[in-house]
C-alpha cells in the first residue's frame, strides 16, 4: 500500500509523463510532415474537445440506459440523496440499465451534470449495505471528477492510434518511384512510432484509472463508514460479471468493476474450486471467493494481466478495504487519513 502523498506523486508523475510524451510526439509528427507544431496542438485540442462532447452520448447509446422519472424508484432515490447530503454533493441524475449483471457507473464532467446509472442486476442481487457501498463508490468518482480526467487523458493515446492507422494505410499506397518509396518509408516509420506511443500511453492511462478506482473505494469506506459493505459487494459483482455477457469495451473504465478482468479472475479461481470451497457445498460464497482472490494475488499471470486493466484486481481492492476497516476500528474516520492507506 502507498500513502496519500505517494499516490498523489504517482498521479502527478503519470500526468507529467503523458504531457511530455505527447508533446514530443506532436513535435515529431510536425517535423515528419513539415508543418508548424502549433497546428498539431490545435488539431489535438479539437479532437479532445470532440471526445468530451461525444463521450456522454457514446455511453448512453452503448449501455442503453433509461433515465428514471422522479418518484419512479423512491428507495433508490432516497438512498442516493442521503449519501449526497452527507457528501455535500448535488444529487446526480439517476438511470437504470435493464441488464442482469451487477454493475454501476457514472459519467458527466461536473457534479451538477453527472449521471449515476445502475444495472437491474445490481439492485436484484446485492443487499442494502452492498448497494449503498457501490453508490458511495460512484459518488466518489463524481466528487473526484474522474470522468473529466480520464476522458481527457485517454484521448491522447487514441490520437496516436489514429495517426498510426492513417499513416500506415497511406504509406502502403505510395507509388514505386524513389520519391514514393522514401515517402512510404517515412510514413511507415511514423506509423510504427505512433503505435509504440499508443501502447505506452494506454498503459499510463490504465495505471491512472486504477489509482482513481482506489480513491473511489476509499471514499466509499469513508462515506458509509462500512468498508465491509464494499468488500462483500465487490466479491458478488466480480463473480456475477464473470458469468454475464460482456459490457461494451469502450465504457469499461466507467464501471465499478471491469467485466473482462472479472472473467479472468473468476476463471483462475474456478479451476481450483475444490481448494477454495471450504464448506464443500459445491458453491463459492462471498467469504470463500474473497479468500480465493487474496490467495490468487500470488499469481504472476494475474499481476501481469492487471497492467492492461482499467481497474485494480479485486483482491487488491479487498486488501485495501480490509486495511481501511482495521484503521477505522482504531478511530480513524477522516477522509484524508483513509486515503493515506492507498
Amino acid at each position: 500500500m502507498a500513502n496519500l502523498f505517494q499516490l498523489k506523486a504517482r498521479m502527478i508523475f503519470v500526468l507529467a509523463a503523458l504531457f511530455i510524451f505527447f508533446t514530443g510526439f506532436f513535435y515529431l509528427i510536425s517535423f515528419a510532415f513539415e508543418v508548424n507544431p502549433i497546428y498539431s496542438f490545435v488539431l489535438a485540442g479539437f479532437f479532445i474537445l470532440f471526445q468530451f462532447l461525444l463521450g456522454p452520448v457514446v455511453v448512453q447509446l452503448s449501455t442503453g440506459l433509461r433515465y428514471l422519472k422522479k418518484g419512479e424508484n423512491p428507495w433508490l432515490e432516497g438512498m442516493v440523496k442521503a449519501l449526497c447530503d452527507k457528501a455535500h454533493l448535488d444529487v446526480p441524475r439517476l438511470a437504470i440499465v435493464e441488464d442482469p449483471s451487477p454493475n454501476a457507473f457514472t459519467f458527466g464532467y461536473s457534479a451538477k451534470g453527472a449521471t449515476l446509472a445502475v444495472h437491474r442486476g445490481l439492485l436484484e442481487r446485492l443487499n442494502t449495505e452492498e448497494i449503498q457501498a457501490v453508490l458511495a463508490h460512484e459518488l466518489g468518482h463524481i466528487r473526484h471528477r474522474d470522468a473529466l480526467v480520464i476522458t481527457g487523458i485517454s484521448s491522447l493515446p487514441l490520437i496516436a492510434y489514429l495517426i498510426a492507422r492513417s499513416t500506415l494505410f497511406t504509406g502502403s499506397t505510395y507509388g514505386r518511384g524513389r520519391k514514393g518509396k522514401d515517402n512510404a518509408g517515412l510514413l511507415i516509420l511514423v506509423a510504427i512510432v505512433s503505435y509504440i506511443i499508443y501502447i505506452v500511453g494506454q498503459l499510463f492511462v490504465y495505471g491512472f484509472s486504477r489509482m482513481r478506482e482506489n480513491y473511489a473505494d476509499a471514499y466509499s469506506a469513508f462515506l458509509t463508514a462500512n468498508p465491509r459493505g464494499l468488500i462483500s459487494a465487490l466479491s458478488r459483482i466480480t463473480y456475477g460479471l464473470a458469468l454475464a455477457p460482456k459490457e461494451q469495451a469502450g465504457v469499461r473504465a466507467f464501471y465499478i468493476s471491469d467485466p473482462i478482468l472479472a472473467a479472468h479472475e473468476v476463471k483462475e479461481i474456478a479451476d481450483k474450486g475444490d481448494v477454495y470451497d471450504l464448506n464443500r457445498d459445491g458453491v463459492l460464497d462471498e467469504k470463500e471467493l474473497s479468500l480465493a482472490m487474496e490467495k490468487e494475488a500470488e499469481s504472476t499471470w494475474v499481476r501481469m494481466n492487471s497492467l492492461f486493466a482499467t481497474h485494480p484486481p479485486t483482491y487488491k481492492r479487498i486488501l485495501l478495504l480490509k486495511q481501511i476497516e482495521k484503521e477505522m476500528k482504531t478511530g480513524i474516520s477522516n477522509e484524508k487519513q483513509l486515503y493515506r492507506l492507498i
